[in-house]
């Protein structure tokens, strides 16, 4: 398999791709340059600033996306020991440490991208997540299943982004 690159455009389901393992760093790859560029598009007071009900901001909303990949590909699925796999959060809630701005988050999830992109290449989707506390006593999953509930989160928060973005006066969609 190729070496992963970022994506500029969603993925065309038509398109003929040679793995499943692709598909998932293609669409991977677009959720992650579709963050950074929202992020990049919106005005620097709205990156600090909530404007939902739950109170999180778009650059928490960064952090925790890259949090999310290494709880569920270095924690869960490698079974690594990460230090603290909640370091997003702060008194139940997601938290930027002061001093953090929207490089350097992106320059965080740039290096955590990378490694798992790593894993993802060097296993095959079958291969089952080794036991461990991010399993809380369940049976590991799939690395397909892992990506599958990736995908999701980064779907799923990148519609939330597009919320505030839009509110914000910044790009939104595809």
């Amino acid at each position: 398999m190729s070496e992963p690159t970022p994506a500029l455009r969603f993925p065309d389901p038509s398109e003929p791709i040679p793995t499943t393992a692709e598909v998932f760093l293609r669409y991977l790859g677009y959720f992650r340059a579709a963050l950074a560029g929202r992020l990049r598009a919106l005005p620097e007071a709205a990156l600090t600033t909530s404007r939902v009900p739950s109170g999180w901001t778009p650059l928490e909303l960064l952090k925790h996306l890259t949090y999310v990949e290494m709880r569920w590909l270095e924690w869960g699925f490698e079974g690594q020991n990460v230090g603290d796999p909640w370091g997003d959060r702060k008194d139940d809630r997601w938290h930027v440490a002061p001093g953090e701005t929207l490089e350097s988050l992106l320059a965080d999830q740039d290096r955590r991208t990378a490694r798992s992109d790593q894993i993802i290449i060097s296993h095959a989707l079958s291969d089952i997540g080794r036991p461990g506390e991010r399993w809380a006593g369940n049976p590991p999953a799939t690395l397909e299943r892992v990506l599958f509930h990736l995908l999701q989160e980064y779907a799923r928060h990148l519609g939330h982004l597009d919320i505030v973005a839009e509110l914000a006066g910044g790009s939104t969609g595809e």
